[in-house]
């Protein structure tokens, strides 16, 4: 077994989920992770604690999802059980087909989301780890050879997190207490928010393995502008490029896309919460240095920025905020490494893609 594989696994059990002896612990992973899944089951026993396998497949997904009718969704109950008696929650993907579910209806895979959101309620709850094993399927999709992928993708996890967290603690100092933002990317992009009384956390691998971006919650109703998201969205088995939105008092008023804005009008029709900002993230891993298809990598590399349509995560909402809810969370990226700027409270915290706290910044 590749030792990289073993020190993934160390880092997914000591740093992002911090498994202690006596621990419940689910594993769910493709069969192609089934090597990570081996070296994962070896380190939670080496800690005393006591794991649970559960295979994800896309294919089964996709038989039932095609099976089922829309209206016959019911919350996995059974699943949630689980859950509720776990205290630490891993999750890998690999792909072997990034496509499986891409003849799946996108309002059937609403729905789907719907009636699965109090089993994810649950999941969020607990100390959680989502990552990705190298598999040829992810490595096809990012157009790379299998060893170039499984090489990016190690550099970007195995690597020293404390060292990131220093690093990206810097924008966190700039964000947390800071009122309003605006992201401007050229001519496309233009769009302010308020964060006043919202937290910014540091994401440096303890629920996504790669970490290496910092984020918040936006006020839900403050979000004005529009967006071009001109790096695409690879979303339930589908593509979807030049994704633009038009916000007006927090809610998507106008939107468009180049290639499947039917998916897209299903997200955003998902629920009311669908059609506000849950998040709003500034990639700053710079190991992941392009793009992949792979949104786990792509919202945290360096010289971009994302914004999430749908759930916002309690833990960027303030006491005396409210959090947009939804059965969604989708995140969609704008590149900003040319003539773009991030501004804060009035200032350029960022100009293409340089913070201001790196050499070479040009306030």
């Amino acid at each position: 077994m590749d030792p990289r594989i073993r020190e993934h696994a160390e880092i997914i059990v000591d740093h992002s989920t911090d498994v202690q002896a006596g621990d419940n612990v689910v594993i769910s992973a493709p069969g192609e992770a089934e090597d990570l899944a081996v070296a994962l089951h070896e380190v939670v026993g080496d800690r005393g604690a006591t794991p649970v396998y559960l295979a994800n497949d896309s294919r089964a997904e996709r038989a039932y999802l095609r099976a089922v009718d829309d209206d016959e969704f019911e919350t996995p109950t059974h699943l949630q059980s689980l859950y509720e008696d776990t205290d630490v929650l891993i999750r890998v993907r690999a792909e072997a087909n990034a496509t499986e579910q891409s003849d799946v209806a996108p309002e059937t895979q609403a729905e789907q989301s719907k009636a699965t959101r109090p089993v994810q309620e649950v999941a969020l709850s607990k100390r959680w780890c989502l990552t990705q094993f190298p598999s040829k399927g992810s490595a096809q999709l990012a157009g790379m050879s299998t060893e170039a992928y499984e090489n990016f993708v190690w550099d970007a996890v195995n690597k020293d997190w404390d060292a990131q967290r220093e690093h990206q603690a810097q924008m966190v100092d700039i964000l947390d207490p800071a009122s309003e933002v605006r992201i401007v990317s050229g001519d496309t992009t233009d769009v302010t928010m308020s964060v006043d009384g919202m937290s910014t956390l540091n994401d440096y691998a303890e629920k996504n393995l790669p970490g290496g971006e910092v984020f918040t919650a936006p006020v839900a109703d403050s979000v004005e502008g529009e967006v071009l998201f001109d790096k695409p969205l690879y979303y339930q088995g589908r593509e979807i490029t030049g994704a633009h939105l038009v916000f007006e008092g927090g809610e998507v008023v106008e939107h468009s896309a180049d290639q499947n804005e039917e998916l897209l009008t299903e997200v955003l029709n998902t629920d009311d919460g669908a059609r506000r900002l849950g998040e709003l993230g500034i990639g700053m891993n710079r190991d992941i240095d392009r793009f992949t298809y792979n949104m786990l990598f792509d919202e945290k590399m360096g010289d971009t920025v994302h914004m999430a349509v749908g759930r916002a995560y309690d833990e960027c909402v303030g006491d005396d905020r409210e959090a947009n809810e939804s059965a969604v969370h989708v995140d969609m990226i704008v590149d900003m490494a040319e003539d773009s700027y991030i501004e804060v409270d009035g200032e350029v915290v960022q100009r293409d893609g340089t913070f201001r706290f790196e050499d070479g910044f040009d306030g």
